[in-house]
């Protein structure tokens, strides 16, 4: 059965971006209000004698490793394809604008996170002020290193999809697709994880650099399988809504 295709007219163009914008910022502000809050058991693999003194301890049981990552972490990969997507059907300055957008509300949500908790507690009516206290203390470390990290590797993220579609002349969408998102992923963990180090918002079992680089590569190892996998979706998506062009004057604008 066909799929029937969105005409490409004003309203739907309008829409279609909404869509798009409202998917990426929906995924941007529960990654960070989860952030490290959990840590998930997403596997383990049995590994063979010859690979243990490769992998670390930290991230192993014996000869079994653990796939372990921040619940926040689960997602991020759909930020990275909701804004490949923007880029491809509607060019890097309204990508870019989605981005800015992102950072705004994130803002937003600790401003008014923050005027909550500081607001007197009604004795007798809260029941999860506990719960309440808990989230903010760990939100305000989590969201002020992701908006930095965030910031800089979805600037990051656009600016190299858009630079391999240059350098392709419009074609090969797998490697832009791929090549953006995983040197801005790498920038992303590097960034956040490190930032989180250092303000002491990750486990008593993260003690030392070499600790650090463990995380920061397990968690890049899941990002960059899910870049892998997001490939035939957003080939999916383009093609499904391929009429979609980009706009002449984004195309074209190289500020």
């Amino acid at each position: 059965m066909k799929i029937p295709r969105l005409k490409n007219t004003p309203f739907n163009r309008d829409a279609l971006f909404l869509v798009l914008s409202s998917i990426f910022i929906t995924a941007l502000v529960i990654a960070n209000m989860v952030g490290t809050t959990k840590f998930i058991h997403l596997f383990s693999l049995t590994l063979p004698g010859w690979i243990l003194p490769l992998v670390p301890e930290l991230v192993r049981d014996g000869n079994v490793y653990s796939m372990i990552v921040p619940a926040g972490l689960i997602a991020f990969p759909v930020t990275f394809l909701a804004t490949d997507l923007i880029s491809e059907l509607f060019g890097r300055r309204k990508a870019q604008l989605v981005v800015w957008i992102g950072f705004g509300t994130n803002l937003f949500m600790l401003i008014l996170m923050t005027i909550n908790f500081h607001l007197p507690d009604a004795i007798g009516v809260s029941a999860g002020l506990h719960l309440f206290e808990g989230i903010y203390g760990y939100m305000v470390g989590n969201t002020l290193a992701s908006m930095i990290a965030y910031l800089t590797a979805q600037t990051i993220d656009v600016r190299l999809f858009h630079f391999w579609k240059k350098f392709t002349n419009g074609k090969h969408l797998w490697l832009r697709n791929n090549a953006s998102t995983m040197v801005s992923q790498l920038v992303d963990s590097t960034a956040i994880l490190s930032i989180l180090y250092i303000s002491g918002n990750l486990g008593d079992n993260v003690v030392g650099i070499p600790a650090l680089v463990i995380l920061i590569l397990n968690s890049y190892v899941f990002k960059f399988f899910t870049a892998l996998i997001d490939t035939p979706v957003i080939y999916l998506a383009v093609s499904w809504l391929k009429n979609f062009e980009e706009d002449p004057i984004a195309k074209n604008d190289s500020a």
